[in-house]
């Protein structure tokens, strides 16, 4: 089974969906699995996990809706308050979905200490007693708190969103690749390739921008804790579902079979429990 195991959906509010600037006009429009369907079947996708984009239980709810009404979404990856004083009482109440495999927090936005903070910490430890994952969205100067925090939560099931989003415009890799490789000496967390190519040049970038990266992922996460992930519609940005997927493709090609159908498939559903 080939699983993308990152995308979003969205019915777009201007307000609500500010990050999209006008230089990213080609996703101000809604998104929903409907459209998603052919581009997955176009491209030997037979599901997807969906990610939230807005930080509200709200969110949450509507990714659930599209997950029940629609078979190709497979897992939620939704929010919730991790600071909420009943926090362990929102949780109690979300474990009754059975398609809601995680959370995650726009973390990116937040200042770079932001998942080292005591109540952040405290707050995702939580998630071990409903089995739910959590996904960590970072730019690069935030890796010393990611860290930190995985060092603290050996127990919580972490994943790396986006390779933690490297300047690959700028081929800047030295301070990136050396945290990267520290976060990977913790078995319990993983990484998604995906969100790649808007953090090359938009119009301007080729495969082999993005090798050095990968290089850095795969030597040090190994093939059974790294997954496939479009980023869906953001990727639209800067290059089609086809190329997008085609890039690690041309990368794994020479490992084989085995290792594709890890990347593609077996370790998002390993890693969700899809």
């Amino acid at each position: 089974m080939t699983i993308d195991a990152h995308q979003h959906f969205w019915l777009y509010n201007p307000e609500r969906d500010a990050w999209i600037t006008e230089e990213m006009s080609v996703i101000r429009r809604d998104f929903l699995p409907a459209d998603l369907e052919p581009v997955l079947a176009e491209n030997g996708v037979d599901g997807c996990v969906a990610v939230q984009a807005d930080q509200s239980e709200a969110e949450t709810m509507f990714l659930l809706s599209m997950a029940d009404a629609y078979p190709i979404v497979q897992g939620v990856v939704g929010w919730v308050d991790l600071r909420a004083d009943n926090l362990y009482d929102k949780l109690e109440y979300f474990s009754q979905y059975e398609l809601l495999k995680g959370f995650r927090h726009v973390a990116q936005a937040e200042a770079d200490d932001f998942l080292a903070r005591p109540e952040i910490i405290k707050g995702i430890r939580q998630l071990t007693a409903f089995d739910f994952t959590y996904d960590i969205l970072i730019y690069p100067t935030q890796l010393k708190a990611a860290l930190h925090l995985v060092r603290e939560l050996p127990d919580v099931k972490f994943v790396v969103d986006h390779i933690a989003k490297p300047y690959i415009k700028d081929q800047k890799i030295n301070t990136w690749s050396n945290y990267m490789a520290e976060i990977a000496k913790q078995p319990n967390v993983y990484c998604k390739v995906s969100g790649m190519v808007t953090e090359a040049s938009w119009q301007g970038w080729t495969t082999n921008d993005f090798f050095p990266y990968l290089d850095v992922v795969f030597e040090n996460f190994g093939p059974d804790r790294i997954m496939y992930g479009s980023d869906w519609p953001v990727c639209l940005v800067a290059g089609s579902y086809g190329q997008v997927k085609n890039i690690v493709e041309e990368y794994v090609a020479p490992w084989g079979t085995e290792v594709r159908d890890k990347v593609f498939g077996h370790n998002a559903v390993q890693f969700y429990t899809l």
